[in-house]
């Protein structure tokens, strides 16, 4: 229990540091104020809200070495679980398009990119997103649970939750696949769009230090976005009889800890911008 504790709280804490870091910096340097950051910020609340969602929680198990959550704890748990896991996979489509439009139209990317249709974007994303998650909320809260109260799993997953069930569950089955499918399809296929698009474009640029420029404003994006679907992918999309769910808790350990840990430096250390904001603010701290 112990050194899982300490790992645990050392994954949450570069979290938390390096997520509020991500959105701190964003938001003091003007520079940051763009398209990309304002997508980007947005991901890094989503991946510190998602943390929060499961780690202290998960924290406070290892040290009381009790698994235990009360009914209204597990169904709050499951309900922003769901919220900030859906919101993450339309923000990375919201990103994608920004570089595709950022790479393909670059003359129109100001007039296409304004503020005001960034915010709706998201706005739409999270709105979507509230929805989903109230209707699984909703139809799981219908269910009665009386068979063993033990979830396998280290968080209240909507799988994991229906497993236990002794009421039917074919409804929530059929949402779940509905809205999980609607959930990858879109993002996905936003995604796949974008990058032909953009590899397209990419290979019309004839000079090597024009193409290297334009791709490395995506590489941070496509190390993001195959970290996130590849684990989720992995947990979601095998027939429950092949996939135990012992390695479907290891995949979602991945996305619920390790992927809002690595999304800010993924982004930090690719980034020449970010680096440099980070240079002007310590350097005006040291200049006061």
């Amino acid at each position: 229990g112990g050194t899982l504790f300490l790992l645990f709280l050392g994954i949450y804490v570069v979290t938390v540091v390096g997520n509020l870091g991500m959105i701190t910096l964003v938001g003091l340097s003007s520079h940051l104020h763009t398209p990309m950051y304002y997508f980007l910020s947005n991901l890094s609340l989503i991946d510190l809200c998602q943390s929060t969602v499961i780690t202290p929680k998960m924290l406070m198990n290892f040290v009381t070495e009790k698994n235990i959550i009360s009914y209204p704890e597990c169904m709050t748990q499951l309900y922003f679980f769901l919220l900030f896991i859906i919101s993450e996979c339309y923000m990375l489509a919201e990103m994608a398009y920004d570089r595709y439009v950022a790479i393909c139209n670059p003359l129109l990317y100001n007039a296409i990119m304004s503020y005001y249709w960034c915010f709706q974007l998201t706005a739409a994303g999270y709105i979507l997103c509230i929805i989903q998650s109230t209707f699984h909320t909703c139809l799981m809260l219908r269910l009665y649970f009386c068979k063993a109260n033990v979830i396998n799993h280290y968080f209240c997953d909507v799988f994991p939750l229906m497993e236990l069930s002794c009421s039917s569950i074919s409804m929530n089955e059929l949402l779940a696949l509905v809205f999980s499918a609607f959930n990858v399809l879109i993002p996905v296929l936003t995604i796949l769009a974008s990058y032909i698009f953009i590899l397209s474009t990419i290979l019309h640029i004839h000079s090597t230090e024009g193409r290297s420029k334009a791709f490395s404003t995506c590489s941070s994006h496509i190390s993001a976005v195959a970290v996130f679907y590849g684990s989720a992918a992995f947990m979601y999309l095998q027939p429950s009889s092949v996939s135990p769910m012992d390695q479907g808790k290891v995949s979602s350990v991945f996305y619920t800890c390790i992927v809002p840990m690595l999304n800010p430096r993924t982004y930090s250390l690719w980034n020449k911008d970010v680096k440099l904001a980070l240079k002007k603010i310590l350097d005006s701290g040291k200049c006061r």
